[in-house]
């Protein structure tokens, strides 16, 4: 029988080797493992520290052409957890262009659509370059070898450590228990050892310790370069472990973390919107962590993803309109149906970018909003019904003091404080409604319902037939048949 190397390593272990017959020398630029090991240089280094970002860019095409079946024309988080949801849809205008769009809105999809396996496979190749990184960084001579300095092997090995635990985040929330990697995969023997899942426990482990460490490494500083102030941060690594405590219910760490990180300068913004807003970028204190798209750039680094906006692609649900109480500024700052623009997507409020796939507008990752309304959920399931309640509260406040999308203010008693209650479940449902209103197109609402577990009872309401098993997604078919059955899927696919 003939073996096959998992799917998402193939590409890992293919660059290590190459068949003399098939080819007479190495494509231009090109490193095998062996130089990897054996050469490194500074500048290699840096250079595989800033590819190990590229995975969260929005740019289109990264690791197919136009491959719209696979799901890796770009990455799929708007799709699996917005789109999924209940507040958006896959166009404004519905058609039936991509249906795999269409089956994961309506939980009709199996174990061979594109939107979970372009997930696997992002998240799988930035890991695979992740590690690529630390083994050089971990190298006792690696200083003497590249005349890297102490400080800057420590800032990118804190880079690398966070970067690594997001894609991890992404796939433990997403499917369950998955490989765990660590190490470049340097062989075909090495690939089928790891293509086994890993519980979950042990992923979370993995995902804490990374943090914890990349947090002691970095600078107490808001930005840890001021030059190029996109680079993980240590408000970043100590956001995403707060995220990653919340995640897994260890509600009491979640407040000191979110705690640490205002303490390093990151704060609400005066106006909603300047979190997203591509003139405000770096001059703002909302966004803590954000891919820096860039227009013009070589190689090219620009937001894609408002290419398919110019295509009539992503939509409001109406359910999500109507969520919004009556003048909240957040609305037209989310989405403009009139024009049918989604501002925060684009950056704007006026349509530019629509239609470009080379925008210059960040994609935020990790915004002060939602790092506080995680504190204000730990609060609220320790009992601190008044802390919770409080840091709502400065969410609404903020918002009717944003100006509205015509610079005017809102109209008085507009989003009027919430009251004092000691009712868990009341105030849970304030909670559940400003993160929606909030965060909305932000990849965050079905990970809400699901971790929540209303998930189920949130979408079977809107007529969709969510069923328990659907709070997995689907390991990729590709990759369970490329292991030759040593990955296994997931319950009910």
């Amino acid at each position: 029988m003939k073996k096959y190397i998992p799917v998402f390593l193939l590409v890992g272990v293919l660059s290590l080797t190459a068949c003399e017959d098939e080819l007479d020398q190495e494509p231009i630029g090109n490193l095998t493992q062996d130089q990897v090991d054996l050469e490194p240089t500074l500048v290699g280094i840096e250079n595989q520290t800033r590819s190990a970002y590229e995975l969260l860019s929005n740019r289109l095409n990264i690791l197919a052409e136009w491959n719209w079946n696979g799901g890796l024309v770009f990455q799929n988080d708007y799709v699996l957890q917005d789109v999924a949801s209940d507040d958006a849809q896959k166009k404004w205008n519905v058609d039936g262009d991509q249906p795999w769009i269409d089956e994961l809105n309506s939980f009709t999809f199996v174990s061979t659509n594109g939107g979970p396996n372009g997930l696997w496979k992002y998240n799988y190749e930035g890991i695979k370059r992740c590690n690529t990184v630390l083994k050089n960084l971990t190298n006792p001579q690696i200083e003497s070898l590249t005349g890297i300095t102490t400080d800057r092997k420590n800032q990118l090995m804190a880079e690398i450590l966070f970067l690594r635990s997001h894609y991890y985040f992404a796939l433990v929330t997403n499917f369950g228990d998955v490989p765990l990697i660590l190490q470049p995969v340097t062989s075909i023997g090495e690939a089928y050892e790891v293509a086994v899942r890993a519980d979950k426990n042990l992923v979370w482990e993995q995902i804490k310790t990374d943090l914890t460490q990349a947090a002691t490494l970095l600078p107490n500083t808001k930005y840890s370069s001021q030059t190029e102030p996109w680079r993980v941060s240590k408000a970043a690594a100590l956001a995403l472990l707060a995220k990653s405590e919340l995640y897994t219910q260890n509600w009491g760490a979640v407040p000191a973390l979110v705690d640490q990180v205002a303490a390093l300068g990151y704060s609400l913004n005066a106006n909603y919107f300047d979190a997203f807003n591509m003139n405000t970028e770096f001059t703002e204190n909302e966004d803590v962590f954000v891919f820096d798209h860039q227009t013009n750039a070589t190689p090219r680094r620009g937001n894609g993803i408002c290419a398919p906006l110019g295509w009539g692609f992503f939509a409001p649900e109406q359910n999500f309109l109507d969520e919004f109480e009556p003048n909240d500024p957040r609305l037209f700052y989310t989405v403009n149906p009139a024009a049918q623009n989604v501002n925060k997507m684009l950056g704007t409020l006026d349509g530019t970018n629509k239609g470009n796939d080379d925008a210059p507008n960040n994609k935020v990752y990790i915004r002060f909003a939602d790092v506080l309304l995680w504190k204000a959920e730990a609060l609220l399931e320790t009992g601190d019904y008044a802390g919770a309640v409080s840091i709502i509260n400065q969410i609404r406040t903020r918002a009717r003091t944003s100006p509205t999308g015509d610079g005017s203010t809102v109209p008085a008693g507009t989003l009027a404080d919430r009251p004092a209650s000691t009712n868990a479940s009341e105030i849970k449902n304030w909670l559940i409604h400003e993160r929606r209103v909030e965060l909305g197109f932000e990849n965050q609402r079905l990970l809400d319902l699901k971790r929540w577990g209303i998930a189920q009872e949130v979408l079977n309401a809107k007529g969709i037939n969510f069923q328990e098993f659907h709070n997995l997604y689907p390991i990729p078919q590709s990759e369970i048949d490329a292991s030759a059955g040593t990955l296994t899927p997931n319950p009910g696919y």
